[in-house]
């Protein structure tokens, strides 16, 4: 549960209707990462992944869920208080974009102003433009319709990446890949097989973006739900994290 007075001074932050002047820090200090669940994220499990990640990760966030069913409601004043928002996988990107748009504006800004943005698949999806919160310098597309991809199923799989040069097995289903603007300042962390991008954190005004199209975060039960390998690739989650926040 959050701590007492922490969601009260939320409250009385929106029933101000105004921009708080500093970021509101949590009783203990830690920063605010919050991480969208609700109607454009499902399955059920891909907001928690993510919050699992963040909460036992190295980088002592306060990590809440935000979205229209959730205490703390997705807003430009919710962002205000963040350092880091994340939105997971799950869904397709046209709904999902359908249930955000009216946020586009307030997530852009917040990025744009100095927040961090992390997005898993479909929340790597929607940092291209079309659409899109318009994040990236470039846009994103589906890796399945690639030439040479080595995926050509929209079904849940694993794929052979290089992260860092490295060859990695991650989860997989119908992710994106990113196109970058010729000259983008960007570092690319993963690519497919085909050379395209599998991974790529880039900054975004004064913010900055981190974005996978696979599921490095994805646990144990992800791969035995669908009868496959087990593949251990937090540490490929951890190194994005890392990037975003460095």
């Amino acid at each position: 549960m959050p701590p007492d007075g922490f969601l009260d001074s939320l409250r009385r932050a929106f029933g101000a209707r105004r921009e708080p002047e500093s970021p509101l820090p949590t009783p203990d200090g830690r920063r605010l990462a919050l991480v969208y669940r609700g109607p454009a994220a499902r399955p059920a499990g891909c907001s928690e992944a993510v919050a699992e990640l963040l909460t036992t990760g190295p980088w002592n966030l306060d990590v809440r869920y935000t979205g229209p069913h959730e205490e703390i409601p997705l807003s430009a004043t919710s962002l205000a208080h963040a350092h880091l928002y994340a939105q997971p996988g799950g869904g397709d990107l046209d709904p999902a974009y359908r249930r955000l748009r009216k946020h586009a504006g307030e997530i852009r800004d917040y990025v744009q102003g100095g927040g961090r943005y992390l997005g898993f698949c479909l929340g790597g999806y929607l940092a291209g433009d079309d659409p899109g919160f318009d994040l990236l310098p470039g846009d994103t597309d589906q890796y399945i319709v690639t030439p040479g991809a080595t995926v050509q199923h929209d079904g849940d799989t694993v794929v052979e990446t290089r992260w860092r040069g490295l060859p990695r097995t991650v989860y997989f289903q119908d992710g994106p890949h990113f196109l970058l603007d010729e000259g983008a300042d960007a570092t690319i962390l993963a690519t497919y097989p085909n050379g395209t991008v599998a991974a790529v954190v880039a900054p975004c005004g004064a913010g900055k973006i981190a974005v996978v199209g696979p599921h490095p975060e994805a646990t144990d039960d992800w791969f035995l739900d669908e009868n496959l390998p087990v593949h251990h690739t937090r540490d490929l989650a951890v190194d994005l994290v890392n990037e975003l926040l460095a």
